[in-house]
């Protein structure tokens, strides 16, 4: 975006701009896991003979609700955990809230923890087992991964973490920075909420491969984020992709945040979480309008590198990158 003061180290907004791609489609659904042992006979009534009237119980039955592997373990004890009489159904997740305060103002930063459904919280075992934290991503992580196991990270501005947009929470205040003009003139979404609901819809009903964010600075939203696999991305089509490579898009939200280094500090510290926690990933990648100059300045500030110019459909973009063998020298 147009820098808002003759800062020397401007932050970044970036966005998808006319390079925007396709609309993913959905991933299939993971199979559930079977909720129990099969009987011992067959409807007909044939079957193995049923045990004598005084013959031990059987010890080599497998419990009910048994599962075979860890990960049946956690679909078991997702779905079919038994819940008492008259009890509501756990709630989805991210958990909705009622949007924000009155004025636009954020919500409390505790509507922003992660939720029951989340790998961040103990999964329940079998009865008579300890709870335990999940050591793998959900299904609803999809192809980045579990941001919210990510964070969070130290900055010289606050501790800093990335939580999933949740669009009943987050849609007010996103809608709002979407239709700041030094915002609008490079992600062009200006315009009423379904705009924004539109444009953060396509990635969360999609297969995974991007993620829309609420950037956290001290429980307080700063800004979006978006993380996508650039290697999935049309942007493949324009520079030679290599596997897992990660893309970032990102906006800072409030203009007195802006023109202070925030956004080169939060840009190293989120290409750090990608690098941290996706291993596969050997480098994060961005392609911010040539045209913007204050966001080029911030992703260099940042570690990242000026990979090549690339003609993307709607704009000229810099080719950012950030490589994992470089990122303790830059």
């Amino acid at each position: 975006m147009p820098p808002t003061d003759p800062a020397p180290d401007p932050d970044a907004t970036t966005g998808p701009g006319g390079g925007r791609g396709t609309t993913p489609t959905a991933a299939p659904a993971p199979a559930p896991c079977a909720s129990g042992p099969a009987a011992d006979a067959a409807p007909g009534g044939e079957g193995p003979p049923a045990p004598q009237r005084d013959a031990p119980p059987r010890r080599d039955a497998p419990p009910e609700h048994a599962c075979d592997d860890t990960v049946d373990l956690w679909l078991c004890a997702l779905h079919d955990t038994p819940q008492p009489a008259g009890a509501a159904p756990p709630a989805p997740h991210p958990r909705p809230v009622d949007g924000l305060p009155a004025g636009g103002a954020a919500a409390t930063p505790s509507a922003y923890e992660p939720g029951p459904g989340s790998a961040a919280h103990a999964v329940a075992a079998r009865p008579g087992q300890a709870r335990r934290t999940a050591p793998f991503p959900p299904p609803t992580a999809g192809l980045i991964g579990d941001v919210e196991r990510w964070g969070p990270a130290t900055t010289p501005f606050g501790a800093f973490r990335l939580v999933p947009v949740a669009i009943q929470r987050d849609l007010p205040l996103l809608t709002r920075w979407m239709n700041d003009p030094s915002v609008a003139a490079f992600w062009e979404l200006a315009g009423p909420e379904d705009i924004t609901e539109r444009h953060l819809r396509a990635q969360l009903d999609g297969d995974g491969r991007s993620l829309p964010c609420l950037g956290m600075l001290d429980g307080v939203p700063i800004g979006y984020w978006e993380v996508y696999r650039a290697d999935l991305d049309p942007l493949a089509r324009h520079y030679p992709a290599r596997p897992h490579d990660t893309g970032l898009h990102l906006l800072i939200g409030g203009v007195t945040d802006r023109g202070r280094g925030i956004g080169t500090a939060l840009l190293r510290a989120v290409a750090d979480l990608v690098l941290d926690h996706r291993p596969d990933c050997g480098r994060v990648v961005a392609e911010p309008d040539l045209r913007n100059t204050p966001s080029i300045a911030a992703f260099l500030g940042a570690g990242f590198r000026f990979g090549a110019e690339v003609a993307l459909p709607g704009k000229r973009a810099a080719l950012m990158v950030r490589d994992r063998a470089l990122r303790h020298l830059l």
